[in-house]
């Protein structure tokens, strides 16, 4: 059974860990500079070009909140006399008071310069991009994009079959279930030859 000491240094654990994740960009997504606060997809539906909200609870808060919890107990559980109870509650408020001062920044700071993307910015179909990640046999490979103002990549496959190679330039002809199926430029021009497509920047 594990002690006081060990639930709140593997809480403290927990959270200097995603801290550093988010710090390296791997755990929440930053794209050209910009944080994206939430859940947000390709295609998905106009929001009218609001600015984006976020909610108390999200990643950034959570880290805060796990690390300044496990770090207080630990404190209180092994250097006091404290009832368990009251350290508890102190561990808590602890956590809150280190968590307000990021949603603070998050909310008041960062947040009113971000906008939610219109359904125009979203859109994945008649992209043009470039094969970073070779499609042969089927296989799923990937492909880079501008959008936005930012160079994206998405997992793609080729349309019709055909064999693509990195630095492929290929036009997004339609996207399914987080994949896009792509087509060489000539290709896709010769089927759309009036649509109208995005250069990679």
């Amino acid at each position: 059974m594990w002690s006081g000491d060990a639930v709140y240094l593997v809480c403290f654990g927990v959270g200097l860990a995603l801290a550093v994740l988010s710090f390296l960009g791997g755990a929440f997504h930053f794209h050209g500079g910009h944080i994206h606060f939430g859940s947000h997809g390709h295609g998905a539906a106009a929001h009218g070009g609001g600015k984006a909200s976020i909610a108390p609870i999200n990643g950034f808060t959570i880290t805060a909140f796990l690390c300044w919890f496990g770090g207080v107990g630990f404190l209180l559980h092994h250097y006091t006399s404290l009832l368990v109870p009251a350290t508890l509650m102190l561990a808590t408020a602890g956590g809150l008071a280190g968590a307000a001062p990021i949603f603070w920044l998050l909310a008041r700071v960062l947040a009113p310069h971000e906008r939610e993307l219109t359904a125009e910015e979203t859109q994945i179909v008649g992209v043009a991009g470039r094969v970073t990640g070779a499609m042969h046999s089927g296989l799923t490979g990937e492909v880079l994009f501008s959008q936005g103002g930012a160079l994206r990549s998405i997992p793609a496959r080729s349309e019709n079959g055909e064999p693509l190679d990195r630095g492929t330039e290929v036009v997004v002809m339609h996207y399914e279930r987080g994949i896009a199926y792509v087509r060489t430029w000539d290709a896709a021009v010769e089927q759309l030859p009036s649509a109208e497509h995005r250069s990679l920047q």
